[in-house]
């Protein structure tokens, strides 16, 4: 029994469109680079304009325009007076394919580079001021270069932590601040510094930040040392410290590995001006504040055990909670003496100076030990010397 045949009637193949070696080069190349078929076109006619202009001239009464076949790639050239472009000629030379692509070659992919570069700029206009992640790729004198994706960002010295180590293959978390002109051209901006990248890495890193259920009002940021974060909820029943501090502090502790170890304080935001300026000098707890709104003045007495700590290192936490807030902060202690933030650097230095010469005197007495130990050393090797010799004698006898 043989097998059924099939007979199918009035059925057209389908014709599949065919596709020259130009055209599928044009494609792959802005499939690749993200750019449109236009642009390079464009591009391609301006080169072989270029090209004939070099090897044959042109009459100055005449305008010249270039068409291209968009599946062979075949060129055509023509000239027309300014007025009466109907009755175009065209003046394409035997053989000029071949020269126009041998010069046109550098223009056109030098256009597309620029093409791509433009396509890059647009795509990144829709992500300023927001995290990205990158990785150093080189430098550049002060400058430092980071791949972002598709395109290359440059990390000014003023973008910069100083107290950061930046190495190659580096990997950063980075916020794009701007696009801007300079000498060699547009460049995307990126940045370390900026107190907006602290609140970008919340925002990846808390859900109800991404959501919208809890709001960073303000931050403040010294970078590479402190940063202070107020936070607020827009969500009946959500804590905006807890959730930003996560279970057993896991969200904040990512944000902190992504800023290098920079210590962070979240802080509720407050309407009241004096609960939100004893909330911004935490750690420093049982503080009274009293607040001259008129002159954006506010001060805190601290009892003496948090007075250290309401102003901070060199008066840092002082000067964070200023920025934060906006006010102007004095702290004075129980007795009623304002101690200022150069005061507090001062008392600090001295500690420090105590402190050395203590190690000094330490540093001391271990040398003087190490010389009596030394000196008791020598005095048994010189006993020796002297009995080896009489021992040598009663020997002889």
């Amino acid at each position: 029994m043989g097998l059924p045949t099939f007979v199918f009637k009035d059925m057209k193949t389908p014709k599949l469109a065919v596709r020259t070696e130009f055209a599928a080069a044009l494609n792959q190349i802005c499939t690749e680079r993200g750019i449109s078929t236009d642009s390079v076109l464009e591009t391609i006619k301006m080169a072989i304009l270029a090209a004939y202009r070099k090897d044959m001239g042109i009459d100055e009464e005449f305008e010249y325009e270039v068409e291209v076949d968009k599946e062979t790639g075949a060129a055509k050239v023509f000239k027309f007076k300014p007025d009466k472009k109907t009755q175009r000629q065209e003046v394409t030379p035997p053989g000029f394919g071949r020269i126009a692509a041998q010069t046109a070659k550098q223009v056109i992919l030098q256009k597309i580079r620029e093409a791509e570069k433009e396509a890059i700029l647009d795509e990144y206009k829709d992500k300023l001021n927001q995290v990205v992640n990158g990785m150093v790729l080189r430098f550049d004198g002060t400058d430092i270069f980071c791949d972002i994706g598709r395109g290359q960002g440059v990390m000014p010295p003023q973008e910069q932590v100083r107290n950061e180590n930046y190495h190659l293959n580096k990997r950063l978390s980075l916020y794009i601040s701007d696009i801007r002109e300079t000498r060699k051209g547009k460049q995307i901006i990126v940045s370390r510094a900026n107190p907006v990248l602290v609140s970008g890495l919340f925002r990846r890193e808390v859900p109800e930040v991404a959501s919208g259920a809890v709001e960073i009002k303000l931050v403040a940021r010294e970078p590479g040392l402190r940063s202070k974060v107020a936070v607020a909820s827009k969500q009946a029943g959500v804590d905006p410290v807890g959730s930003c501090v996560g279970q057993k502090g896991v969200r904040v502790q990512a944000v902190i590995d992504e800023l290098g170890g920079e210590k962070l304080d979240i802080i509720q935001y407050s309407a009241d001006s004096a609960k939100f300026i004893a909330a911004a000098l935490s750690p420093a707890d049982n503080l009274k504040v009293i607040v001259n709104e008129a002159k954006k003045q506010a001060t805190v007495t601290a009892p003496s055990d948090q007075l250290s700590l309401a102003i901070g290192k060199e008066g840092q936490n002082v000067r964070l909670a200023a920025k934060l807030t906006g006010y102007k902060i004095d702290i004075i202690g129980p007795e009623g003496k304002k101690m200022t933030a150069e005061e507090k650097k001062l008392k600090d230095e001295k500690k420090v100076k105590a402190k050395k010469k203590t190690v000094k005197k330490a540093e001391k007495k271990v040398k003087g030990s190490s010389k009596t130990t030394k000196k008791a050393v020598k005095t048994k090797e010189k006993k020796v010397v002297t009995l080896n010799p009489l021992k040598d004698k009663s020997t002889q006898k």
